[in-house]
């Protein structure tokens, strides 16, 4: 039973349409390699888990991650998609999202494709939504750079 008075879900509502679009975001300046603008969807304390070994803690080191990004893909394309949004209060909420991504290198090797879920904490800071905690979970990967990933957790 929903307790929330009306403009409650509306506000919920217009959250929700927001953290969509920050994950819209995330992966425009990803494929643009706008670097900067992807840090800066990021709060200052951010956590980014791409794989085991492979992330960052604080914005400053995860713009650096971000470094070489432009030189290593000709071009990048990342799908999201099946976007679920559960909130903690007005301000936090933990959101997981499909993903399908491909990749052209600019060496010699073949595209990669990966497909899998993002699991982030967002938080909202005076207005704006930004990420706090973002973890990339693999379904499955072909022909991917990075090696060891992370699972979804899918029962056996």
């Amino acid at each position: 039973m929903n307790t929330k008075s009306s403009d409650q879900n509306i506000e919920q509502l217009f959250s929700e349409a927001e953290i969509r679009r920050l994950i819209y975001n995330y992966a425009f300046h990803l494929d643009m390699n706008h670097t900067k603008e992807l840090a800066d969807l990021f709060v200052e304390n951010c956590v980014v888990i791409y794989a085991p070994n492979f992330g960052a803690e604080g914005r400053e080191a995860y713009a650096k991650t971000l470094e070489g990004v432009g030189s290593y893909f000709v071009a990048t394309s990342h799908h999201v998609s099946n976007i679920v949004i559960d909130f903690a209060n007005p301000d936090e909420a933990k959101v997981r999202t499909i993903l399908y991504a491909w990749h052209r290198y600019s060496r010699e090797r073949p595209d990669s494709h990966v497909w899998g879920q993002y699991h982030d904490e967002v938080v909202r800071i005076e207005g704006q939504w930004f990420f706090k905690r973002r973890e990339l979970r693999a379904t499955g990967a072909k022909d991917f750079h990075v090696k060891e990933t992370l699972p979804i957790g899918r029962r056996v």
